[in-house]
């Protein structure tokens, strides 16, 4: 998370209205107060927070309409001890403006992964996410546009019950209609127009809860904000930038105290005029104010961030390798872009949060992506840039489907299960594999590290590229041999390792692994396999 802290004095509010918090609130748990107009007061009217921490530091947070005359903000402390807080106003809106207040933030009670270790942002060398604590947090993220929009809440729970007990930490979900889904199933809509949109907050209303309940099942919110790909009619990230931001803004101050990851653009081409577009949208809302981790999702195959760079708010890097299957897309997912622009500066985290979804139809062979498919695209994700993580899609998940049906505007996906029989398809449990294999060791440490690998050498056929990974202090390694077969490595770049391990990962489980004198390591067969070598 990148912020600047405006050091300021604790204010003193005793000529203005008070309105002092009866609860205490824990740290890094969500605060919430409501302010109420006097007077009838425009939908988007500028009603700011600052709010003053015990040693002195100063927070900005935007006010959002809950409808009628009231107004709401949210936010999270970290520090214990008296918060005070002071809303302003250019128009200076009574009942609005000049209110102040104070609360006490004392210790949580633990609960969620976030209530113990705090919001997930940027670690300081820029190429993972960790929480406020330091914590490394491994990214595995489920694929659920539509669930929050189109679930009850009874169903809701046991989905992420179910993505909880498979080791995933992130859900990645839009907030508005778009292109899969025109309207809730209240009808409702997350606003109306174009030069000049109104919001409508209960549709946000409903989001609220089912975005609760994605904290508490121990998972981070990846929310977009603003989905680009669709029709004017009903795609935010069309909105003339102005609109766009409003809404965008509606969006963060609803929510930026949640666990949240914010995705501000989704499956965009962000290049040319629609680069100039983003920008300043991303500006307007993010700014130099604290924030979660803010990306942008682009379309698939397409890697156009280097316009990006001196973008301060873009905190780290998504792309989506799409769900193609033909040579050149797999030479892609572990030889493209991520694999060569890792290294520019500044670093940012590199994740694909978009490989190929199971049951999805392939684009070049028409056949729906296998289990092995989405196995193989996420293991050369994670090794093909530092390690941080990797999502998964299932096929009728991420449209939630109630029944057997093709995806809305998404003729070529295919016939996707209802999302209650798509949640058990094998390559989410493959998933659940791979997250317990990667947050036992100390992922957070792996580079790419090709010249490791002394075979197989020559031009390869890509769908059996081996990918490799290793510490920089050569006291960890791992390997991804999508076809089996064997491997040399120079074990002069890994002294460290001590001990090697082949790690089934359609099983979960290992097997002492012995080399040759030579450093050759053979597979138990022909499938797929991870070689791990470890202190």
């Amino acid at each position: 998370m990148r912020f600047s802290f405006l050091i300021v004095m604790t204010l003193a509010f005793f000529s203005c209205p008070d309105i002092s918090s009866a609860d205490d609130v824990g740290k890094w748990d969500r605060w919430e107060s409501a302010f109420t107009a006097s007077d009838a007061v425009p939908d988007a009217a500028d009603v700011s927070v600052t709010l003053t921490s015990p040693s002195g530091k100063s927070f900005q947070r935007r006010t959002f309409w809950d409808g009628g005359h009231t107004w709401k903000v949210r936010f999270q402390p970290n520090e214990l001890g008296t918060w005070k807080f002071k809303t302003t106003s250019p128009k200076n809106y009574p009942g609005l403006s000049d209110q102040t207040g104070s609360f006490q933030c004392v210790k949580n009670a633990g609960q969620t992964i976030f209530q113990k270790h705090g919001p997930v942002e940027v670690s300081d060398n820029g190429r993972y996410l960790q929480h406020a604590d330091g914590t490394p947090f491994f990214w595995l993220a489920d694929t659920a546009w539509n669930g929050a929009l189109l679930s009850d809440e009874q169903d809701w729970n046991t989905y992420l019950s179910d993505r909880q007990a498979k080791h995933f930490t992130a859900i990645q979900l839009v907030t508005t209609q778009w292109r899969t889904a025109y309207q809730n199933p209240e009808g409702q809509v997350a606003y109306e127009g174009r030069d000049s949109i109104k919001i409508h907050p209960e549709f946000f209303q409903r989001l609220d809860a089912r975005i609760d309940a994605v904290n508490q099942h121990n998972l981070l919110a990846a929310l977009v904000m603003l989905w680009a790909l669709g029709e004017e009619s009903y795609t935010p990230g069309k909105l003339p930038t102005d609109q766009a931001i409003k809404l965008a803004q509606y969006i963060e101050a609803r929510y930026g105290g949640n666990d949240v990851l914010w995705i501000l653009g989704g499956d965009e081409n962000y290049s040319g005029k629609r680069a100039d577009h983003w920008k300043a949208i991303g500006q307007a809302v993010f700014g130099d104010r604290q924030h979660a981790p803010v990306t942008l999702h682009p379309q698939g195959m397409q890697w156009q961030f280097d316009a990006f760079a001196n973008e301060k708010w873009l905190d780290l890097l998504i792309y989506q390798s799409g769900h193609g299957d033909n040579s050149g897309t797999l030479a892609w997912i572990h030889s493209g872009p991520p694999s060569q622009k890792w290294k520019q500066s500044p670093a940012r985290p590199i994740i694909n949060s978009e490989p190929p979804y199971e049951g999805h139809i392939a684009y070049q062979t028409k056949q729906p992506h296998t289990a092995y498919n989405v196995r193989r695209a996420a293991y050369w994700s994670l090794l093909n840039a530092p390690t941080a993580g990797v999502s998964y899609g299932a096929h009728g998940v991420w449209s939630w489907e109630t029944k057997p049906n093709t995806p809305l505007n998404h003729g070529g996906s295919g016939l996707a299960k209802p999302w209650q029989e798509a949640i058990h398809l094998p390559g989410s449990t493959d998933m659940s594999y791979l997250a317990q294999l990667f947050t036992r060791i100390d992922w957070w440490k792996l580079r790419p590290a090709a010249e490791v690998l002394q075979s197989p050498s020559g031009k390869q056929d890509p769908a059996q590229h081996v990918s490799v990974s290793k510490s920089d202090s050569g006291d960890l390694l791992v390997a991804y041999l999508p076809v089996g077969g064997k491997v040399v490595l120079d074990m002069a770049q890994i002294p460290g390792v001590k001990k090697f391990t082949w790690f089934d990962p359609r099983t979960g489980k290992r097997t002492l692994a012995k080399a040759k004198a030579s450093g050759e390591f053979a597979a138990p067969d022909d499938q797929d396999w991870v070689l791990l070598g470890e202190a």
